[in-house]
């Protein structure tokens, strides 16, 4: 990332400091840190949970998910709330719903109490999810919005790994997830706890970059937008915002109105993004890191290797993260996600066909037997390779870029919302599915892998080196 964090020269001559906005837009990415470690902490607590609570394979799933129906909620609403309260208020409020979050989940009494603090941390990474990349994409230049926009995978799968070491250090220290550790609390209320330290981080920092130059645009505010410009583009603010203000200026407040369309229900763009949200998660990727640790020991491995495999899965999901970042400015974002289409369909595949043939011992698990283990394992690996530098960080980038001025962040709140649900059905499902068969589930994960390939092929159109307002 040598060359993103250099000076650049703009078109018009103008020199600026890449590394200053590479701050701003990795202080709005904090947002996307604390989504990844709320949404993949559970993995390490979810085994000793259901002994705790004594929970069936249904109510442990709806636990786990919660936190996926919040984010439902949280993004639909954070669009039409960033339009009028700004992006920053938005990520103070979003840091606020963390931490709470975080204390109440440690402290649950009951599954019941439990699920309803998870919800409100939902809410949170909804908000997140939708803010973050509106943000970052407001605030880039065209030539750098694709690197700068997968800063937000970058911190999802940051706080993924975060929340997995954190998980296995407390475990290793305690003996086990379930075992009694610090001022008498079991291991695993202390894996939701260390999130406190990065929500406080996230509030803290929030307050320290500017608000959105569209944004203010859009409130009347040119002056404050200009002087936020020029601190990024130099001396084209000025002729900036009146580029901004021919796309924005225009425009009512937007609403869910404004995404109709009397042809399709719905603007054809808006239903490009929740395309692209929804192939994201039907492939099964949040399986990985919410049920891997019980996957893999479910297929033989031990509690602790099994915590192990997937503390080194969101290792390999960080490095192909920075790969992508490297190449979607120059590649461009489509050939990636054809690309890791065909590699996901490649890898989950030989996952189905490895759990669909593998015998099973006398609790119906499938026992991975010589070299199914280690394929299986390479195979899994290989596949977050595939989603790392392809449709993990450039859905994102799309999501931020593709939708119009007038209606980005409401329409974002949209697809995001349509994420967040196609999420909460796959990790539902998955505990079911894996009891009628891992074979099954990595089955239906493929075919929404090929399916991806042909919509990407249809749909999705090259946004590189476009400025927001052409699109």
């Amino acid at each position: 990332m040598s060359d993103l964090a250099s000076d650049s020269t703009l078109s018009g001559g103008q020199r600026f400091s890449s590394s200053h906005i590479i701050l701003i837009a990795a202080t709005a990415a904090l947002g996307g840190f604390l989504f990844g470690f709320d949404t993949a902490v559970i993995n390490g607590a979810v085994g000793a949970m259901q002994t705790h609570y004594g929970a069936s394979s249904l109510a442990l799933g709806f636990a786990v998910s919660a936190a996926l129906i919040g984010s439902a909620v949280g993004a639909w609403y954070a669009g039409p709330f960033a339009d009028r309260l700004g992006r920053i208020r938005m990520m103070e409020i979003a840091a606020l719903l963390f931490a709470v979050s975080t204390l109440g989940t440690g402290l649950a009494i009951t599954l019941v109490d439990f699920s309803i603090w998870r919800f409100i941390g939902g809410i949170a990474v909804g908000i997140a999810s939708v803010i973050a990349p509106a943000y970052i994409a407001e605030i880039a230049p065209a030539h750098l919005r694709g690197r700068l926009g997968s800063l937000q995978q970058l911190a999802i799968v940051s706080g993924i790994f975060i929340a997995l070491l954190s998980d296995f250090a407390i475990a290793s220290a305690a003996g086990s997830p379930s075992a009694t550790f610090l001022l008498g609390a079991q291991a695993w209320r202390w894996m939701f706890w260390a999130e406190i330290i990065p929500a406080i981080a996230y509030g803290t920092l929030a307050l320290t970059i500017p608000e959105s130059p569209r944004y203010l645009v859009a409130q009347g505010r040119d002056d404050e937008a200009e002087a936020v410009l020029r601190s990024i583009v130099g001396g084209s603010a000025h002729a900036k915002v009146a580029e901004i203000w021919e796309t924005v200026k225009h425009e009512a407040r937007p609403r869910l109105a404004d995404l109709r369309s009397n042809r399709f229900g719905l603007l054809p763009v808006v239903w490009i993004g929740i395309g692209l949200s929804v192939f994201q998660q039907f492939v099964g990727i949040n399986v990985i890191f919410y049920y891997s640790s019980v996957l893999w020991h479910a297929v033989g491995f031990s509690e602790q290797s099994a915590l192990a495999i997937t503390v080194i899965t969101s290792v390999t999901n960080i490095v192909t993260t920075l790969i992508a970042i490297s190449l979607v400015d120059r590649v461009g974002r489509k050939p990636l996600l054809l690309l890791g289409s065909i590699g996901m369909s490649v890898s989950l595949g030989l996952m189905a066909f490895l759990f669909g043939t593998a015998p099973l011992d006398a609790a119906g698990s499938p026992v991975l037997q010589g070299a199914a283990g280690p394929a299986a394992l390479i195979a899994a690996n290989l596949f977050v390779v595939f989603f790392g530098f392809s449709w993990g960080p450039i859905v994102w980038v799309l999501l931020g870029e593709m939708f119009p001025n007038s209606i980005r962040a409401i329409a974002l709140s949209v697809a995001a919302a349509a994420q967040w649900i196609a999420n909460f059905i796959v990790s539902t499902t998955f505990p079911s599915l894996k009891d009628a068969g891992l074979g099954l589930a990595y089955g239906l994960y493929t075919t929404a892998a090929i399916l991806s390939f042909f919509f990407v092929l249809r749909f999705i159109h090259e946004t590189k080196g476009k400025e927001l307002e052409q699109m």
